[in-house]
């Protein structure tokens, strides 16, 4: 058994409103940034998973986003996993 890091990045789909990124948008505006044209704001989560290989664990990783950390008809998901290796190894 090995531990994995999963990176999971959830953003919501592209025709799905986004209050909080016109907020920052109109926020980046006052503050100068003019050239700011869209602004999405989404969520990052970090996981570390315990599985027999990397694919048992990508597994473990997208039942988690199907289930709970994502929410399928507004937002969208992606992630990648890496393996933790111990500092000195």
């Amino acid at each position: 058994m090995a531990d994995y890091l999963a990176r999971i990045d959830v953003m919501l789909k592209p025709l799905v409103n986004d209050p909080q990124g016109l907020a920052v948008r109109d926020g980046l505006h006052s503050l100068g940034h003019s050239g700011v044209c869209m602004v999405r704001v989404g969520k990052r989560i970090e996981v570390t998973v315990r599985a027999e290989s990397a694919p048992a664990a990508e597994t473990s990783v997208r039942s988690m986003c199907e289930q709970l950390l994502a929410n399928p008809v507004i937002e969208m998901f992606s992630f990648d996993v890496s393996e933790v290796t111990a500092p000195g190894r």
